[in-house]
């Protein structure tokens, strides 16, 4: 399926995108930014964002890293502390 019509991405790149960029380093904050980057394309209209999204989403790759979630809290919690 297409999700964006602006630069002809499917749904097939995206998740090829998103396994790429966790295999290749397993701590990445993965965006939509950067799977644009790494299709090498760029953002148009910006109109395919919720269904890019809920596309990135869907991918079991996506999740954030383990280290890296509730960070704010844990600061937050050390500043009061």
């Amino acid at each position: 399926m297409i999700v964006c019509h602006c630069m002809n991405i499917s749904d097939h790149d995206i998740h090829a995108a998103v396994d790429w960029m966790r295999a290749s380093d397993e701590a990445t904050l993965i965006t939509p930014g950067k799977i644009y980057r790494a299709l090498g394309k760029k953002a148009d209209c910006g109109g395919c964002l919720p269904l890019f999204m809920k596309t990135m989403q869907a991918n079991d790759n996506f999740e954030v890293p383990l280290e890296l979630r509730h960070l704010r809290q844990r600061r937050d919690e050390a500043r009061r502390g």
